[in-house]
């Protein structure tokens, strides 16, 4: 099985056909609504965006070669949707920051010309308040499902936990875990469109069915294009999976919006850091979702309408 599903990438435009690209619809991460180095964090788990030049290499960092053509490859992909895994920092007396881990990754941020780094801040001498940090910011509901296996992967590496003790301190079951987990072995394109919301955690899990990266990038940008529900992206995979052609859905493209539905948008939007979505079928059907980043998006929007009377 794993030989048949290697060889997927060769053929692709044989099996598949052309598939146009989902770039354009992919943006670069962004921290928001977190403090700027300066100030301690909330708690351990948060993530702060840091100056560059406050962050100081691990003296005892047991890697000394860094691959610069992946520095590039990773720099680049850095430069088109954001640092998807922030790195980790122990504030020092300097009152500067050393890596713990992901210099690589901070090389790569350097070279893609960032000047501010989301990174993790822990006291690296107090392991209990660390576990205790991770575990409440697993159990916070407005986490997307990267932060969540980011949070798990942190569990494992940083306090030394197996995933039954895990799933013990999150109050989760083995296989919740499990499946978190394997999110972190998706290609980075695939992660940040899941940590956005353009696929969904059933696209992201049937995509996981697949091992071929190319493929999954491939079917992934099908899914944001062609807009497959799960069960279309499922037998899509099934089918790649046994060799056969499979046969792309087309969808007809969207109605464009009236004038005073991108007035609703741009009005309600200036509120949110995040996108907003509107669907509207030619019968004047469909739905809005605002999705948003902290309570205080929320509390400025209900005071808008309040002192707006509605």
């Amino acid at each position: 099985m794993s030989n048949k599903q290697r060889g997927l990438g060769r053929g692709l435009e044989a099996l598949m056909g052309s598939v146009p690209t989902a770039d354009q619809f992919r943006k670069p991460v962004g921290y928001i609504n977190k403090e700027i180095a300066g100030a301690r964090p909330v708690s351990e788990a948060d993530i702060l965006r840091i100056p560059m030049d406050l962050i100081e290499a691990n003296p005892f960092q047991p890697r000394s070669n860094f691959d610069p053509d992946a520095l590039d490859e990773l720099a680049a992909s850095i430069r088109a949707l954001g640092l998807i895994q922030p790195i980790t920092v122990r504030r020092i007396a300097s009152g500067n920051y050393q890596i713990i881990s992901g210099e690589r990754r901070f090389r790569a941020c350097r070279l893609a010309g960032m000047t501010m780094i989301p990174a993790y801040v822990r006291e690296a001498s107090d392991q209990g308040m660390l576990e205790m940090a991770i575990v409440e910011n697993i159990q916070r509901q407005d986490l997307d499902p990267i932060e969540v296996a980011l949070s798990f992967q942190r569990l494992i590496d940083e306090c030394s936990l197996t995933q039954e003790q895990m799933a013990d301190r999150v109050g989760k079951k083995r296989a919740t875990v499990t499946n978190a987990l394997r999110l972190l072995k998706l290609p980075v394109k695939v992660q940040h469109d899941l940590k956005v919301g353009l696929i969904s955690p059933g696209h992201a899990k049937a995509l996981l069915g697949i091992e071929d990266p190319v493929l999954q990038v491939r079917l992934c940008d099908m899914v944001i294009t062609q807009r497959l529900s799960v069960r279309e992206l499922e037998d899509l995979v099934r089918r790649c999976k046994s060799g056969e052609v499979p046969k792309v859905p087309v969808k007809k493209p969207e109605e464009p919006l009236p004038e005073h539905y991108n007035r609703l948008l741009s009005r309600v939007g200036k509120f949110f850091a995040q996108d907003i979505s509107l669907k509207r079928n030619a019968s004047g059907k469909g739905s809005m979702t605002i999705r948003f980043a902290s309570d205080n998006e929320v509390d400025a929007f209900l005071r808008a309408l309040e002192e707006a009377g509605i």
